[in-house]
């Protein structure tokens, strides 16, 4: 889920009920699961945009998911009201990336170009699968193109001023 900045970053989203006694079973969109262990509170939003800040009384992983148990929230009907909340933190809390890597929302939205300064495109959105991952960019065009986030593809990555300078290998801009 991309997030402006300085807004509530989505780390997971609630599927649906487990069990009877009010747990919830939630999608990760997070690389840090561990994170859960630690909190004692959650800040939650629905899907209407109403927001609060709730007890995590425990948290497990469940086959790649999370498995939480929210204060307040002790039957199936009650957690069944949680389906489609977000769970969200505010942005000075997330990880630390080492150098060179970045979150996906970062990058979206960033302008592309050349080292030669000719116009790629922004970045929509950020597919991670392979061995790096990949921009979808799409230009003034309307072309969408898929370009690696690789160090020697990607030259500069100024997120801060939402800026990438790239210098393509020969064809990737014609795919």
């Amino acid at each position: 889920m991309v997030e402006p900045p300085g807004e509530l970053i989505t780390v997971a989203r609630i599927a649906r009920p487990q069990g009877i006694r009010g747990e919830v079973i939630a999608d990760l969109l997070t690389d840090f699961p561990e994170r859960f262990a630690r909190l004692t509170e959650v800040r939650v939003v629905w899907p209407s945009g109403k927001a609060a800040v709730i007890g995590l009384e425990r948290a497990r992983p469940h086959l790649g998911r999370i498995i939480l148990k929210l204060k307040g929230y002790d039957t199936r009907n009650e957690a069944e009201s949680l389906r489609d909340v977000r769970l969200t933190l505010p942005r000075e809390q997330l990880v630390e990336l080492p150098a060179d890597n970045y979150y996906d929302f970062d990058l979206v939205d960033c302008v592309v170009s050349t080292a030669t300064g000719l116009a790629v495109g922004k970045v929509t959105s950020v597919h991670n699968f392979g061995a790096a991952p990949l921009l979808v960019v799409r230009g003034g065009d309307e072309k969408e193109r898929l370009i690696p986030l690789a160090s020697s593809i990607c030259t500069e990555v100024d997120v801060a001023n939402k800026r990438i300078v790239i210098e393509p290998p020969e064809g990737l801009l014609e795919l």
